[in-house]
């Protein structure tokens, strides 16, 4: 029984609908699980429940806080907690008092309520009243000692209790940091980490029950240095986040805008954590709140969710604007300029690790106060071994998983050079943390061992071909956003000679955050003003000759695409026999809002998938379809997820999603192998069929309509009958079936045409401008 109780979770109950308990119950509902979402029924009615006759004994008043974060999250704008809207039906929503049996049908119960002790443990007196003997229950803390949350409960309880910290937003942040207690037993340990890392996708770090545990304890020494550093040494707010942010390998939102995603009450009270709990530490007065935060949380300034925190969006004579507090007047003025000689500098070198060096060894104000922040964060987290953590690799996955650092500490600390920084810290009299002396006494010089990596099987400036083992060859791009140029399209015929000679079959992907953006537009724009002609329609033949060599190979072909897979890229993943793709995959046919259409194949594929499963008999309207394709490719729509992708019709269902980004291009190569194990058949080329005038001459009547709406301008219209005339096969008068060829050429005629239209060229480049499409 203490084994066999582990081998699936069929349901989760989630108690805490805040934030983070609604959007881990959206999670757990994204994997296909049911999910109970509990929350303490309300105290006081609202005015609409007032005026519609309702008390606090109705269930629905009962049930409104859990309702309504359900409610919210549905309706979610941008970056959804969920893949796709549908997995919103998993979750039942419930109050804890009236619902509490529901616990009992759980094999997993989630405590995610308020950060308060007291609160913590009445909840888990109640669970314990509730679940199954031998239940598994966990509690969601950002460092909250964990044995004390169930000292007092039962043995069983307590062996079957740890803490499970999930990172905000749990959908999209990596990293679930495990906190067992000595109690908590080992199966269970296990089992949890399993399940964290392949069913919910998570990088998983295990952690010692100790204040604020490894992540918020790193993390927010870090940002709380960089606060009492500015106030000592007279930087401005704008000046540090200019300085923490790309330049140091972190995320844009640096220091203080990170403080504002945070909370600062959440903020200040993760870091009073530490300063009340962690009394021995020698950095404690580093976690001591400065006065101006405090009066900002007193004031209910508290960053993004209350409108206002070290930064505040104000509507000017512009439109939107961001401003910056002041915070020696705590009033808040306009946004900077910062510039930094030193930054410009390193602005364009690519590699983290030099960038940082080069950073480092400025001697301006940038350059200084990168040092400082780096090299005491550095000796901090080094001092915090074996207390924290046993390994200093836990230490730099938390910082990469939890706070998006491209390097992690140690990594970047052997970037920069081991016994360079030691002799620096100590020069200016700073100690040297015993883990980084016994390091250079035993005369290593770097944390991590340089491992031997396999050379590239082939490679030029914008791609590699790799051998991944078991026969199996890897095709990745790398070029800036991987965009697809002339060198990326010859390692494409490449790889697919390599593989024919050989290798068993091809994986194309890569473990950089984008699987390409699509063609080089810089490029493309430079040639169509120049007129260059021969040399567009030869890169644009080639692409569609290497997509459908991709389809017609006689070994499989998987393409793994993950973040975003766009225009080209997406058309890379059509080419494919099989798709593989990352959970969060954000694929689309988008050319449409640069003036152009698809033309490495994307409008063949939307034909040739909207009919594919639908039935050809005489009461099939085959023009809805037709419509919905020419829809999605008009209107330039782009996945939220895998799943979405496969609502889209970009992904088919047969294609399989990976949930775990560490393990993608493994699932892929799996798949590439199980393919050829089952007896790969070689495609032919498919006949395709296609509407002619049934399906232009309403699409076109639809386009003329939206024009004279007002919905559309000229151009509009010129792109879209140049899109809606190759969906439908040309001027044919009726259904019929052609080549693929045939619709390759429509596509390739129609590009060109729109590549030289002034128009087109205008909204390509202010899309490389701006990152957003023009309507001109």
């Amino acid at each position: 029984m203490r084994n066999s109780q582990y081998r699936q979770i069929k349901r989760i109950a989630v108690i805490g609908a805040g934030t983070m308990g609604a959007q881990i119950a959206a999670h757990i509902a994204n994997v296909g699980i049911p999910c109970d979402l509990l929350d303490i029924p309300p105290t006081e009615l609202t005015a609409e429940e007032r005026a519609n006759g309702l008390t606090l004994d109705s269930p629905v008043v009962r049930n409104r806080i859990a309702q309504s974060a359900l409610d919210r999250m549905k309706s979610a704008k941008t970056r959804s907690p969920f893949y796709v809207s549908d997995a919103a039906e998993l979750i039942r929503v419930g109050n804890f008092h009236d619902h509490a049996e529901w616990l009992a049908d759980a094999d997993w119960i989630i405590e995610a309520v308020v950060e308060n002790l007291d609160v913590k443990k009445q909840v888990h007196g109640r669970i314990d009243q509730h679940r199954r003997h031998g239940t598994l229950v966990s509690s969601n803390t950002s460092g909250i000692s964990i044995r004390t949350v169930a000292e007092d409960l039962s043995e069983d309880y307590q062996e079957c209790f740890l803490g499970a910290h999930f990172f905000n937003p749990p959908r999209y942040m990596y990293l679930i940091e495990l906190i067992p207690t000595e109690a908590t037993r080992p199966d269970l340990i296990e089992f949890i980490s399993g399940f964290a890392e392949h069913t919910l996708g998570k990088g998983v770090v295990r952690c010692k029950d100790t204040p604020n545990f490894i992540a918020n304890r790193i993390g927010i020494f870090s940002i709380m240095h960089a606060i009492h550093l500015m106030l000592e040494e007279g930087y401005t707010i704008d000046e540090v986040d200019a300085i923490t942010g790309p330049p140091m390998g972190r995320p844009r939102s640096a220091t203080f805008r990170l403080g504002d995603i945070i909370g600062l009450d959440v903020l200040v009270d993760v870091a009073n954590n530490v300063y009340e709990n962690a009394p021995d530490d020698e950095r404690r007065e580093v976690f001591r709140v400065p006065d101006f935060i405090l009066q900002m949380v007193e004031k209910g300034w508290h960053g993004e969710k209350t409108g206002g925190g070290f930064y505040q969006r104000r509507r000017g004579e512009n439109g939107s604007e961001i401003w910056t507090l002041d915070y020696n007047t705590l009033e808040y003025v306009p946004r900077s300029e910062v510039q930094f000689d030193s930054i410009g500098k390193i602005r364009r070198i690519a590699d983290t690790g030099e960038r940082l060096k080069a950073l480092i060894c400025s001697d301006d104000r940038a350059g200084r106060f990168a040092w400082e922040c780096f090299s005491h964060t550095m000796c901090y987290a080094a001092a915090r071994i074996p207390e924290i953590a046993d390994d200093l690799e836990s230490i730099d996955k938390v910082m990469k998983w939890g706070f998006n650092w491209e390097l992690g500490i140690f990594e970047a600390w052997d970037a920069i050079g081991v016994p360079e920084s030691a002799a620096r810290i100590k020069s200016e009299n700073y100690a040297i943390p015993p883990l980084v002396e016994n390091l250079l006494e035993s005369g290593r010089t770097s944390f991590y061992k340089t491992s031997s990596t396999s050379k590239p099987v082939k490679s030029n400036a914008d791609a590699s071909l790799t051998d991944m083992g078991d026969g199996v060859l890897c095709l990745e791009f790398h070029s800036k956003m991987n965009t697809i140029d002339n060198p990326s399209i010859e390692m494409m015929f490449e790889a697919l000679d390599e593989v024919e000679r050989n290798f068993k079959g091809l994986v194309i992907g890569n473990h950089a955050d984008n699987f390409s953006v699509g063609a080089n537009l810089a490029l493309m724009l430079e040639r169509a003003r120049n007129g260059d002609w021969e040399a567009l329609e030869g890169m644009i033949s080639a692409y569609q000759r290497a997509n459908m060599r991709f389809r017609l190979s006689p070994k499989p072909v998987v393409a793994a695409p993950a973040g975003m897979a766009l225009g080209g890229g997406c058309e890379i993943a059509f080419g494919a026999d099989r798709v593989c793709a990352a959970a969060e995959t954000y694929i689309g046919l988008v050319e449409v809002g640069v003036g152009l259409i698809p033309a490495a194949g994307g409008v063949k594929e939307m034909a040739i998938r909207c009919l594919e499963d639908v039935p050809l008999d005489a009461d099939v309207e085959l023009f809805p379809h037709v419509k919905r394709a020419f829809e999605t490719v008009a209107y330039a729509k782009v996945s939220e997820s895998a799943a979405g992708a496969k609502q889209l019709g970009y992904l088919r269902e047969t294609d399989t999603v990976s949930i775990n980004r560490t393990h993608h291009l493994q699932d892929a190569k799996q798949l590439v192998l199980a393919m050829g194990a089952e007896g790969y058949q070689e495609p032919q080329p498919r006949e395709v069929l296609v509407l002619g005038g049934t399906g232009l001459d309403p699409l076109r009547s639809e386009i003329d309509l939206a024009q004279r709406a007002g919905r559309l301008s000229d151009h509009d219209v010129k792109i879209l009958n140049q899109l809606a005339f190759v969906l439908c096969g040309g001027e044919l008068t009726t259904p019929q079936y052609v080549s693929e060829d045939y619709l390759l050429e429509l596509e390739r005629e129609a590009f060109l045409g729109l590549c030289g239209e002034e128009k087109t060229h205008q909204r390509i480049e202010y899309t490389l401008k701006t990152g957003k499409p023009l309507r001109n």
